[in-house]
């Protein structure tokens, strides 16, 4: 059983050696940022030795070596997988290799552009159209009603429902992909185990399979249809293909904006002069939606796996060896961000990497800020006034970072 966040020691009296950042209750610790600092300060290419379940990897913390492993496909690999759970398992990911955030050159540029053309502008602005409209109503239809939770009753509706829409899936089954979306990536409690995700995994596998079948059958203006009529250099995806990146899609579309529209809420919630700014013009709204990523940073890390020896911070990296880049600590780092622990809603330039960068630069990226931008729309043009009414309480995660409840009340 893992310590609980309550009774660890204090970070002064933290000996970094015997951190265990693969277990998701140091990231529900109240004063990870201060383990962050430590950590950039005090060992910037930390390691955590293997354990008994599963290999060991270091630890990059700094904004700059971060950027730099997105940035350098050739030192750092993302075929193997890219998330620490499944690199660490000596079976490793099953979609290692075929998801598009999976791949490497030169296999990940064609597929990429391919998806991207599936992207036309018509969908897009279809897309983005009926969000707007769907958070508008979500939200309105709660001003003046009393305490709800934001996240169960609002963000966990709308990115699900636009990727959803975006793919073609029916809107009847929209309420389990949630479920199978977000137990996949995170829990809510210590209660479910690694099988459990991999079950979880697996069925949503299951549905992609059954929805290129549909799709086939009886093509449509979506994103998967257009995927499984698709061609890279003249040859159509396979099956295999076109499930596998279903499937990461229907991950990567939900977790960044979700979790970043709870806390834009929890943040605009705990400072009222946030809304009045927004209301009054000195907050800029797409300027918020940046600081928001930056300061919520969802997806905590990336992982990649070494191609060749290297030295960096006077050690030596492995090839093979596992290497994780924590968003969350480069998205804070002071030598990058001035005040880089306050929420500033105008920061500019902000080039947090809350979204990536390099190569495997989110492709949902105008989506997810689409959908922060229309709740902070929705705040400015129609709320007078943001009452938290609990504590949020936080995913148990080592890959996502957020809230998964949030009492509130909008007047």
């Amino acid at each position: 059983m893992s310590t609980p966040p309550s009774a660890a020691p204090a970070v002064a009296d933290l000996d970094l050696a015997a951190i265990d950042l693969a277990d998701p209750a140091t990231h529900c610790r109240a004063d990870i940022d201060d383990v962050w600092r430590r950590l950039r300060t005090e060992a910037p290419l930390h390691h955590q030795p293997d354990s008994p379940e599963g290999r060991g990897f270091w630890v990059l913390s700094r904004y700059d070596d971060v950027l730099d492993l997105y940035k350098d496909s050739h030192r750092f690999r993302s075929g193997p997988g890219n998330m620490l759970e499944s690199l660490r398992k000596p079976e490793g990911d099953p979609a290692a290799g075929e998801v598009l955030f999976m791949m490497d050159a030169p296999e990940h540029q064609p597929l990429r552009n391919v998806l991207r053309k599936s992207l036309t502008p018509a969908i897009r602005q279809g897309v983005v159209d009926r969000l707007a409209a769907r958070v508008a109503a979500l939200i309105t239809e709660r001003i003046g009603g009393g305490r709800f939770d934001f996240a169960e009753d609002v963000a966990d509706k709308v990115p699900i429902w636009t990727i959803c829409e975006l793919l073609g899936m029916p809107e009847e089954d929209r309420p389990r992909l949630l479920e199978l979306s977000r137990d996949a990536l995170s829990a809510a409690s210590t209660d479910q185990s690694p099988e459990d995700r991999w079950a979880t995994r697996t069925e949503l596998l299951d549905y992609c399979a059954r929805a290129l079948e549909d799709k086939r059958d009886e093509p449509a203006d979506d994103l998967l249809s257009a995927m499984a009529a698709a061609e890279v250099d003249g040859v159509p995806l396979t099956d295999q293909q076109i499930i596998l990146n279903c499937y990461g899609l229907l991950l990567a579309g939900d977790h960044t904006s979700r979790l970043g529209m709870i806390s834009a809420v929890e943040r605009f919630g705990s400072r009222p002069g946030l809304l009045r700014g927004l209301r009054e013009g000195s907050v800029p709204p797409a300027a918020a939606v940046e600081e928001i990523i930056r300061w919520t940073s969802p997806v905590q890390h990336v992982g990649r796996t070494a191609a060749e020896d290297f030295d960096l911070h006077g050690r030596r990296i492995r090839s093979g060896d596992i290497v994780t880049a924590w968003n969350i600590s480069a998205n804070r780092d002071e030598t990058a961000f001035p005040q880089a622990d306050v929420f500033v809603p105008d920061r500019t330039p902000n080039r947090h990497l809350g979204l990536g960068s390099g190569p495997h630069f989110c492709l949902g990226a105008f989506l997810g800020r689409a959908e922060i931008g229309a709740v902070l729309t929705v705040l400015r043009d129609r709320v007078g006034g943001i009452e938290l009414c609990g504590p949020p309480q936080p995913i148990y995660s080592t890959f996502l970072r957020g809230f998964r409840s949030l009492p509130v009340a909008l007047r």
